[in-house]
């Protein structure tokens, strides 16, 4: 059959809008190309004519350097025309983006909201519930079981009145222990000799006479 009448060639896909913004920017970068020449053709033109007196000369540049701005007027034209395209086809493209990334999102959603269904079936409330509630039964159990540990045994009975007028006589006798008047003895405490015990005469700070020892000697009857 393909003998026949041939094998029919594949379909070219369809340019993108990426490919078409590309071929539009080509284009006007070559006319740009073409009017920086134009733009250095008129300025060889000008040059020419500040150096020539008024003539039939002068008026030919005059026309020549005429003819390249129009030409260079008819470029910028085609120029902001075709940047005009790529802005519009840009602008295109962006929303048909837009769209695509919306609809990628919205499909991830949905796969989403189905695991999450499908996971929360294997869930069990009721089954949470009861495991909260056994464990609160085996905590209180828990406190009991240490405060029958902690239990004391062969106490005796004692009225509270009575621990705590204990308490109040505890403190005054804490309080009378704090009285530091024995401490007065150590001050009243003779002084250390100035001397060297074995002296002829060995006195302290306050000029008593005092033994080898630095005691107070007695003095003889």
């Amino acid at each position: 059959m393909n003998r026949l009448f041939g094998k029919s060639k594949p379909k070219e896909p369809p340019p993108s809008m990426t490919d078409c913004i590309s071929s539009v920017d080509s284009r006007a970068e070559s006319i740009d190309k073409k009017i920086s020449r134009l733009d250095a053709e008129l300025i060889k033109y000008k040059d020419q004519m500040k150096k020539m007196r008024e003539g039939p000369a002068k008026n030919s540049v005059k026309q020549k350097a005429l003819r390249v701005l129009k030409q260079r007027k008819m470029y910028e034209q085609q120029a902001d025309n075709l940047r005009q395209q790529a802005f519009n086809m840009e602008q295109a493209n962006y929303a048909c983006q837009t769209l695509k990334d919306t609809h990628t999102t919205v499909q991830a959603m949905k796969l989403g909201v189905k695991q999450m269904q499908k996971e929360f079936k294997k869930i069990n409330i009721d089954e949470i519930e009861d495991i909260q509630d056994d464990m609160a039964d085996m905590l209180d159990q828990a406190d009991e079981v240490q405060d029958a540990l902690g239990r004391s045994y062969g106490m005796p009975e004692i009225d509270e009145d009575e621990l705590n007028a204990e308490l109040d006589a505890l403190g005054d006798e804490i309080a009378l222990d704090d009285d530091a008047s024995y401490l007065d003895d150590a001050v009243k405490a003779p002084n250390a000799p100035t001397k060297e015990p074995g002296s002829e005469s060995v006195t302290n700070k306050d000029g008593v006479l005092v033994d080898e020892f630095g005691l107070p000697q007695i003095p003889a009857s």
